[in-house]
């Protein structure tokens, strides 16, 4: 019998430019030899550049998506991206709780986005205080520096803070765990790049769902972003959106 593919549930956003959201997060799994399972948060008004409007989807369709998929197949890891408002991530939350209790060890990554590049609103109402029930269950968090000083200290068993918005020729990702805290670095790319955070936090998700050591997870992840980022191409000026499919 064939093997199966390992699932990710991913929950995130609809970037109707296809950069970032839920489609960055399809092309990153999938590049990783895993399968995505895309639950929508929000659909946007945005391209490249701005985001001009956020328009949260039902909770209790997220519910009801989640309870189907799992009740169909094995979901080895999750992702999740913007939840749109605290109600969705309050049901985001319960999703989680649920699974865990057939799959205790299950993995969660988060990307805490509480905006766009541009510092455009990505929820309705407070999205620190949205992600709240979130932070308290994530197995891996990825915050960019911004991110990780609004969020002051966690209690994540794993943190990953990605350097792209300081200074220098170099991006230093900073991995902190119980175990201590491991460097990488990697060279500074020229340009500025649509989704690099949920390419990322969704290739830790495929790794982990392929049983990868969280280790070896986070070093091929990052690897992966870097070539997309280095791959990138241009829809229109502005932002450069990351090569995720490569050949």
């Amino acid at each position: 019998m064939e093997p199966l593919r390992p699932c990710v549930l991913v929950f995130a956003g609809l970037d109707p430019s296809g950069g970032a959201g839920i489609q960055a997060d399809i092309e990153a799994i999938s590049a990783q030899g895993a399968h995505a399972l895309p639950i929508i948060t929000a659909l946007t008004v945005q391209d490249n550049n701005r985001v001009l409007h956020v328009v949260p989807v039902e909770a209790d369709l997220l519910t009801r998506q989640a309870a189907l998929l799992a009740e169909s197949m094995t979901i080895r890891a999750l992702k999740v991206g913007i939840p749109g408002n605290a109600a969705n991530a309050e049901a985001i939350a319960a999703i989680v709780r649920m699974l865990r209790a057939r799959t205790p060890a299950l993995p969660l990554v988060l990307d805490p986005v509480l905006a766009s590049g541009h510092g455009d609103a990505l929820a309705r109402g407070d999205a620190l205080a949205a992600l709240s029930p979130l932070l308290a269950l994530a197995t891996v968090l990825v915050p960019n520096l911004p991110e990780a000083a609004a969020l002051g200290p966690v209690a994540c068993p794993h943190v990953l803070v990605t350097g792209g918005h300081g200074d220098g020729d170099e991006v230093v990702n900073r991995w902190t765990s119980a175990d201590g805290t491991r460097a990488w670095r990697w060279p500074r790319l020229p340009g500025e790049f649509h989704g690099s955070g949920c390419t990322l936090a969704s290739s830790i998700a495929a790794r982990l769902a392929l049983g990868e050591p969280i280790a070896q997870a986070l070093e091929n992840a990052q690897r992966y972003c870097n070539q997309a980022l280095a791959d990138s191409y241009i829809i229109a000026p502005g932002q450069r959106i990351p090569r995720r499919i490569q050949h």
